[in-house]
């Protein structure tokens, strides 16, 4: 059988998309904001947007652009100030910004965006040395109730999804989540050293963040927050070892205040075009992140709901006061 490059069969597939796709999306220059540093997650979900909707023929062009700071904050207070009313941007956000909205006192809140939607999701893990005692959930779950000050865990930023985690764990078992004894890292490189090299009692994560030495042998991991088991996977859930641990790390996009119902449904059938092309999808595998597209009003709702249940783990933990 003959196999056409992946480049070339792409790029066939491309103008196949473009050929049949409306004219008005045809039509569209995005400018996409990453409120960080290129790298993480936000930029590496900009740009694989920016790959798909031009691919798929939804965009002309996209340009990305990056504005890093303070978790988000200083990123959302340009786009809502600075993009009112302009139908041709959108900026991507998720989990962490909620947190990092809430503990910095920000003026500029989520309420002021428009929602567009939800786009992927990541299952989180806790994991321990290979070498370590706890074994499972509840060995840790033991560890935390006897002294919590002596559980060590390690995460990305203060107040991000990791964080809250850490205090959500701690809640369930019956400990008090202000007393979580939480080690914040800038980046997954030194955090992973911290745990491997047995500083800390136990590191948070996404799960393809620590698959690899999973894999290898060199962490266990003892649960993950899906609500069930993971296809393919051997890790227990935590609600299966008895713990109501659910939790996701979302990413999403919105658009700025101020656009007409039109410019919103332009942007939104935008965007549920990507997350429908073969383009996204096969982004999504590479990726390893979960589809959990979530539109219209169902989104907005959605966001309202987790700002509350985000803010109200942040004033449990003393990272926000009431």
């Amino acid at each position: 059988m003959f196999h056409f490059p992946a480049r070339l069969a792409g790029a066939a597939v491309a103008l196949t998309l473009a050929a049949t796709a409306p004219v008005f999306a045809q039509q569209l220059e995005l400018k996409l904001m990453a409120p960080a540093a290129p790298g993480g997650g936000w930029d590496q979900t900009a740009r694989s947007m920016q790959q798909a909707l031009v691919a798929a023929g939804v965009a002309r062009s996209v340009q990305v652009v990056n504005v890093p700071g303070a978790g988000g904050s200083v990123g959302i207070a340009q786009f809502v100030n600075g993009a009112k009313g302009d139908g041709n941007q959108l900026m991507v956000n998720g989990f962490v910004m909620v947190g990092a909205l809430a503990m910095n006192k920000s003026p500029v809140t989520l309420d002021q965006v428009t929602p567009i939607a939800r786009l992927t999701e990541e299952i989180q893990v806790i994991v321990v040395p290979a070498n370590s005692p706890i074994k499972n959930a509840q060995d840790l779950a033991a560890a935390v109730k006897a002294d919590i000050a002596k559980v060590t865990f390690a995460g990305g930023s203060a107040g991000g999804v990791d964080h809250v985690m850490a205090a959500l764990f701690a809640g369930a078992v019956g400990a008090d989540p202000k007393k979580i004894n939480y080690i914040p890292f800038s980046g997954g490189g030194e955090s992973l050293a911290a745990i491997l090299g047995g500083k800390v009692t136990a590191g948070i994560s996404g799960l393809s963040e620590y698959d690899g030495q999973i894999k290898s042998g060199k962490l266990r991991a003892i649960g993950v927050t899906s609500e069930k088991r993971i296809p393919g996977s051997d890790i227990p859930t935590f609600k299966e070892q008895g713990i109501d641990l659910v939790i996701a790390n979302w990413r999403s996009v919105v658009a700025p205040p101020g656009i007409t119902p039109e410019q919103k449904k332009t942007l939104s059938d935008a965007v549920e075009k990507m997350v429908k092309s073969d383009a996204w999808k096969e982004i999504l595998k590479q990726k390893g992140w979960e589809d959990a597209y979530l539109g219209g009003d169902a989104f907005a709702d959605f966001l309202k709901k987790e700002t509350v249940r985000v803010t109200d783990v942040l004033k449990s933990v003393g990272l926000v006061k009431s």
